[in-house]
């Protein structure tokens, strides 16, 4: 939510002039910027419920968007708004952004080397010695990540990974397994109506079957710590929600995946998603305010009216709220409890907001919601 208006009257045009410039350029990364903090709430309850770390819940949701996004602007625009959530991002150019716009340090974004397609074919169908090379030459250590879906992921799964157990459990670090085609859910957590055992069990259960794990404190398996599980093809909330319940009801803690959440989520919106519009609200005409709106009565759905006058964000039992019909004297005895704030004025920043302020600003807010320990929420 924010206001602007011209600070001299011959220029008058300024502001509706802005408009579908600004719109254009914030509409989108304000809604992925909510998209994942929604992920980040449904992550962090998961985890909460089924005693996973909820320090993990920072990395547990990467940005995997760029080569689907409308342009390298909307990539890393919209990286930004991921990364107030979350840690973690394949968009590399959001670094540059955030430090540019956003006075953010270079550590705004974490990487863990991943393989491609690309890589894996080049193996040919010999998935063993891909994994081998990769894991003892490639990566002798730390953390990375190997798409296992090129030809045959089941056998990957059954045949490849027992035989680099000892392998992999020798590693400092973690190997994850990404698969990247197929139902996610059904991947991950099992299919009850196919016909192979691994297929049924899934994906998590699998790879506890074969390397371990242990059991938390509230009951729930958790994967050694040398291997992993990442999917991020064509996950949207209600299938990041879906993972968890199952993972939940198999016996698992949530933070045993970690998602990719790709274009499919944050490409597919539009303005209307999250009914973002941006409106003439109140003019200054030979000297006298007058508020004006928008009230079409072909708008059923009570979709177009706009706010009527001067507008303030104010903070009531706990809930933001945003106040309109009001003027420059209603608007000024509102003083320090109106949360909007002056960023921009006559050419020059004021009280400049950098990335590290605004992401704290997130994270307070969503303890507010959920809880700082993560406890469950409506």
């Amino acid at each position: 939510m924010f206001t602007i208006e011209n600070t001299l009257p011959e220029f008058y045009w300024l502001p509706g002039f802005l408009e579908v410039i600004l719109s254009d350029s914030i509409w989108q990364p304000i809604t992925d910027a909510t998209i994942a903090d929604h992920y980040k709430r449904i992550l962090s309850d998961y985890a909460a419920q089924t005693g996973g770390n909820l320090s993990l819940v920072n990395n547990q949701a990467g940005d995997f968007s760029m080569r689907g996004m409308g342009s390298p602007e909307a990539a890393y625009r919209c990286g930004g708004g991921h990364l107030l959530s979350f840690n973690v991002s394949s968009t590399i150019s959001v670094r540059e952004y955030l430090k540019t716009y956003y006075l953010a340090d270079s550590q705004v974004s974490l990487y863990a080397p991943s393989t491609e397609h690309s890589v894996m074919c080049s193996y040919g169908r010999d998935e063993l010695a891909a994994y081998k090379q990769l894991i003892t030459k490639v990566y002798p250590s730390g953390n990375v990540t190997i798409v296992s879906d090129s030809y045959d992921f089941w056998g990957v799964v059954d045949n490849v990974l027992p035989s680099i157990k000892d392998l992999v459990l020798a590693r400092h670090g973690k190997v994850s397994i990404r698969p990247d085609s197929g139902d996610p859910v059904k991947i991950l957590c099992g299919d009850n109506d196919a016909k192979g055992e691994s297929v049924r069990k899934g994906l998590v259960e699998r790879l506890y079957e074969i390397f371990g794990g242990e059991i938390n404190t509230k009951g729930y398996k958790q994967l050694d710590p040398h291997i992993g599980a990442v999917y991020g093809d064509a996950i949207t909330v209600d299938r990041a929600r879906q993972i968890c319940e199952r993972l939940k009801t198999k016996g698992f803690a949530s933070t045993n995946v970690v998602l990719g959440i790709g274009s499919y989520t944050y490409q597919y919106n539009t303005r209307d998603t999250l009914g973002f519009a941006l409106k003439c609200t109140a003019e200054v005409r030979n000297g006298q305010f007058k508020p004006i709106f928008k009230d079409p009565k072909t708008d059923t759905g009570n979709f177009k009216k706009s706010h009527k006058g001067l507008v303030a964000v104010v903070l009531e039992d706990g809930e933001y709220r945003c106040i309109d019909e009001l003027d420059p004297q209603t608007i000024q005895k509102l003083a320090d409890a109106n949360q909007l704030r002056e960023v921009y004025a006559n050419g020059e920043f004021v009280n400049i907001q950098t990335f590290a302020d605004i992401k704290q600003r997130v994270s307070l807010e969503s303890d507010r919601v959920y809880g700082k320990k993560g406890e469950h929420y409506e």
